[in-house]
């Protein structure tokens, strides 16, 4: 019973590490410099592809463990849950602001416990109403100044929603896909399934970088891809690459193999309070009354969730 709860407070340490390291996604925007965000979004899942080549080299023999549908799989799920949802909350933040898609990402959570205690029913329903409740209206009040700020246009606005509801539905499928997938696998499997992730996300951009380039949405090309000019663009590009990509990915994994999909759904709210807190730090201002209060509400829920999960594992 001792090791049941012990595994799964190891699994919140690591997801809270995960959300974390991804909040990085959300501060893309405001690294670029004088180049676009589609040069820096490039480069980091390029860098993601290398080494998660590296990876694969590293670990043969694990590799060999997974049947080729798990590697075309794993390689997907990396141009889903990497690229595909990197990108669309890159341009959500670029286009609507630091807090309109934070603020629509913190419906994943909510959206993820009630998915997976469908899937799962690990979890009674009574035990669930009061910490994705405090959830939802700790996220509402850390967002609550976004809806009173100008905007810069409807068209704008409704593309960065668009964006962000195509990352939360991409978001959504790569989590319910990869639990699914890793429940399946050896344990000794993770740190290749992460490479092969990550290698997927490489390929897939190799593969939408002609359409980019054709579009006229590269300055690499213009501005010189020569160190003495692009060196801060590689450098942020690697360390998200670095972050979001294998320490983010790596320790989500983990997390998925100890937690039940009500609970670690639960605890990607913390993503939306790490990516809101990065935007405040970024934007130079203390956080209001509202966000403060709204940063204090999300943690007692999903301390809550934390609580309720253990009782239930202490039950079994």
């Amino acid at each position: 019973m001792a090791t049941s709860v012990s595994n799964l407070m190891a699994g919140v340490a690591f997801a809270i590490a995960a959300t974390l390291a991804w909040s990085l996604n959300f501060i893309a925007p405001y690294v670029t410099g004088a180049y676009s965000l589609y040069d820096l979004t490039a480069m980091r899942f390029l860098f993601a592809g290398v080494l998660g080549g590296a990876y694969l080299l590293l670990y043969p023999r694990q590799r060999r463990q997974l049947r080729l549908s798990q590697q075309w799989l794993a390689a997907t799920l990396g141009a889903i849950g990497y690229l595909g949802y990197g990108s669309c909350i890159a341009a959500g933040v670029a286009l609507g602001g630091p807090v309109l898609t934070p603020a629509l990402i913190g419906t994943v959570p909510v959206l993820l416990a009630v998915i997976g205690n469908i899937q799962e029913q690990q979890m009674p329903w009574r035990k669930l109403v009061a910490p994705l409740a405090l959830i939802a209206a700790g996220l509402w009040l850390v967002n609550l100044a976004l809806w009173a700020q100008p905007v810069a246009s409807s068209r704008s606005i409704t593309l960065a929603i668009l964006f962000s509801l195509s990352a939360i539905a991409l978001w959504v499928a790569f989590c319910v896909l990869n639990k699914r997938a890793m429940a399946r696998m050896a344990d000794c499997t993770t740190a290749v399934w992460t490479g092969l992730m990550m290698t997927g996300a490489g390929v897939a951009t190799l593969g939408v970088i002609p359409a980019i380039y054709w579009l006229g949405l590269f300055k690499l090309p213009v501005l010189g891809f020569g160190l003495d000019v692009a060196l801060r663009l590689y450098g942020w590009a690697l360390v998200i690459a670095v972050t979001s990509s294998i320490t983010g990915a790596w320790a989500w994994n983990a997390a998925t193999r100890r937690l039940p999909v009500a609970l670690s759904g639960q605890l990607i709210a913390l993503e939306s309070l790490f990516a809101t807190g990065l935007a405040l730090i970024f934007s130079g201002r203390p956080p209001t009354v509202a966000e403060m209060a709204g940063l204090l509400v999300v943690l007692l829920g999903t301390s809550l969730g934390i609580h309720a999960a253990s009782g239930a594992k202490r039950d079994r």
